[in-house]
């Protein structure tokens, strides 16, 4: 059954809060901590993973408890609106400390405010991405319901992206981040609430949660070999994106030297994907998922080896090649969020019980951790190169500072992206096979 665009729409629209929460701190939180707030690079690395750290063990206990929730309205929906209500207001407190007078004391609320994001944002998205494989059973639909979701998610990542160091820079100073933090806690709010509302009339069908404890369904998840390998690779490309995403602020003001770089190379990553997500998503019902994810993940590869000599191109050549990244990037997201309803759904019909909630926090658990260890990893590069940090950001950098901001952006993703690869090539999974179990 086809769940409609009306839902298809509502369904997307919860990737603006997703997209909200997933790039502002991963493109803002590692600059506010050294560049405001003097925090050590290392320190301010192990600030923005810890959080996410915890999401890796809460995810998957999100997912049994939506399994094994019971309301009129579903067991994923009214997670949407709780605790999207909880992560606005949560993500509104992160960049809005008064000043505590210590380095110390700034960074512990940085650290305890982003825990509790983190925390909220667990039992909204893990919910969320449950969703579709019960939406709908087709092979088919489920990548257009993607496609509505990823072109929302980088319209999001977009506006977010580009508005976030705009307003900031606007204001100026800690009250710059302030303003900007409550801005973005209000577009999160948004998007739950229209994901709430618009998911109304989604067809549920019956949930019946697999039996056995926690441990044991996720042994069997474990040993789901499609969804294995698809998470490896998936995992391995969050890390990789999570680099680029860490590095934005940092390669248009000491590579670049150039004022609303960042914007500019926001606009290059996503705006690509507002085209091309439909495009990707035909490219794919022409040659199989599996061969669309793959094509797209050497694009953005290619393009993120293309920014090694930003240090000394002209800054159009930069641009190209982060907008070559975006075309890729577009792609990277249509296509395993498309593949894994399938892998969940292949699951519950063989067994007749329902690991779909369990499925998607190991899922999203996994994201969670290759994001977060994104700007962790970009943070210990930038402390191998000795960057300094400071209260004000005006700190000229050393050339060695300059090299691994470019390596970070550049390489280290190019690699991680040609390495997760090896393991997208056991994913065996594919039409035939999802139709014949779901008939």
């Amino acid at each position: 059954m086809s769940p409609g665009r009306r839902v298809r729409i509502g369904y997307g629209a919860g990737s603006v809060a997703t997209g909200a929460f997933g790039t502002v701190p991963g493109l803002m939180l590692l600059p506010y901590l050294t560049d405001t707030l003097a925090v050590p690079a290392l320190a301010a690395g192990a600030i923005v993973f810890l959080p996410k750290a915890w999401d890796v063990v809460l995810n998957p206990v999100a997912g049994r408890i939506s399994d094994r929730s019971v309301d009129p309205r579903g067991p994923r929906r009214p997670w949407l609106l709780r605790a999207g209500v909880a992560l606005a207001a949560c993500f509104a407190l992160l960049f809005a400390a008064p000043d505590l007078g210590s380095r110390t004391a700034d960074a512990a609320w940085v650290l305890v405010a982003f825990l509790a994001c983190a925390t909220a944002y667990a039992f909204f998205q893990v919910p969320y991405v449950a969703m579709p494989a019960e939406i709908t059973g087709s092979y088919e639909e489920r990548t257009r319901l993607m496609t509505w979701r990823v072109a929302i998610l980088a319209f999001t990542i977009l506006l977010a992206g580009a508005s976030a160091p705009a307003i900031r820079d606007a204001i100026g100073g800690r009250d710059g981040y302030r303003v900007m933090g409550v801005a973005m806690a209000l577009l999160i709010l948004a998007g739950a609430l229209l994901a709430y509302r618009g998911t109304r009339s989604a067809p549920v069908g019956a949930v019946t949660p697999g039996a056995g404890s926690l441990r044991d369904q996720l042994r069997v998840v474990a040993g789901a070999r499609d969804f294995r390998v698809l998470l490896t690779t998936f995992v391995l490309q969050a890390l990789a994106t999570g680099c680029m995403l860490a590095g934005v602020d940092y390669l248009a003001g000491d590579v670049l030297e150039r004022d609303g770089a960042a914007t500019v190379l926001f606009l290059c990553f996503v705006g690509p994907a507002l085209l091309l997500t439909p495009a990707w998503a035909a490219i794919g019902q022409r040659i199989g998922k599996k061969q669309g994810y793959l094509l797209s993940s050497l694009v953005l590869a290619a393009g993120a080896a293309a920014v090694l000599p930003a240090a000394g191109a002209p800054a159009f050549l930069v641009f190209l090649a982060v907008g070559l990244v975006g075309v890729g990037y577009a792609g990277i997201q249509v296509f395993p969020l498309a593949m894994l309803p399938d892998v969940a759904a292949v699951d519950a019909r063989r067994t007749g019980s329902s690991r779909i909630g369990v499925y998607t926090g190991v899922w999203t658990a996994g994201e969670t951790l290759g994001l977060a260890l994104g700007p962790g990893l970009f943070a210990v590069v930038l402390a191998l190169g000795d960057y300094r940090s400071s209260d004000s950001g005006d700190v000229l950098q050393p050339d060695s500072a300059v090299t691994a901001i470019t390596l970070g952006f550049s390489v280290l993703p190019a690699l991680l992206v040609l390495l997760s690869l090896r393991w997208l090539r056991g994913y065996a999974l594919d039409e035939t096979e999802v139709d014949r179990v779901d008939a």
